[in-house]
């Protein structure tokens, strides 16, 4: 083999370990039946959300998973595959993945790693059902501003009986008391 096409493919898969180890996590789709017009939405989907899709030879994705020990995903490595990377997000190639195969029958979710475990296709679409952080953060500071607002509006109901009861006068308020 030549020098630079092996130089090539030793950066192809230099290339792949380098996007694993950096993920947060990553999905091995199968897109096979998407038309080019698909193939660019699901793409700009993807990189709305910091993740990185694209598309390898089998054989340089099965030298990059056995040199980082992820042998469990090998088995899924045939016919045509893409894998996209989430490198912020943990749920979002998850999420995206298992949207659009929810709208596009053809895109086929085959398996996934988050964390070092390997993800089946259920794992996947698992992952996929948990919010991503912003919208937990969002659902977090609303269960804490809850209690914050109910004291403020409590506070705010407290002063305003105290303005209506004293727009009566101490003196009228003298003669409930001795009434009594």
């Amino acid at each position: 083999m030549k020098d630079h096409v092996l130089k090539q493919k030793e950066s192809v898969v230099s290339e792949i370990t380098k996007n694993i180890e950096d993920s947060k996590s990553m999905v091995l789709v199968d897109y096979r039946g998407l038309n080019v017009e698909e193939l660019t939405e699901l793409r700009e989907r993807f990189r709305k959300e910091d993740v990185v899709y694209k598309v390898y030879k089998n054989t340089m994705m099965n030298i990059a998973f056995k040199n980082l020990g992820h042998d469990s995903i090998l088995e899924h490595l045939n016919g045509p595959n893409a894998i996209a990377f989430s490198m912020s997000e943990e749920t979002a190639a998850a999420r995206i993945a298992n949207d659009f195969a929810k709208e596009h029958e053809n895109l086929e979710i085959k398996a996934g790693y988050i964390d070092e475990k390997f993800l089946d296709m259920e794992g996947v679409k698992e992952l996929a059902s948990i919010p991503s952080k912003e919208v937990l953060i969002g659902k977090l500071l609303g269960s804490l501003k809850a209690p914050v607002s109910n004291f403020v509006y409590l506070i705010d109901a407290i002063a305003k009986k105290k303005e209506e009861g004293s727009e009566e006068g101490p003196a009228q308020e003298a003669e409930e008391v001795t009434a009594e």
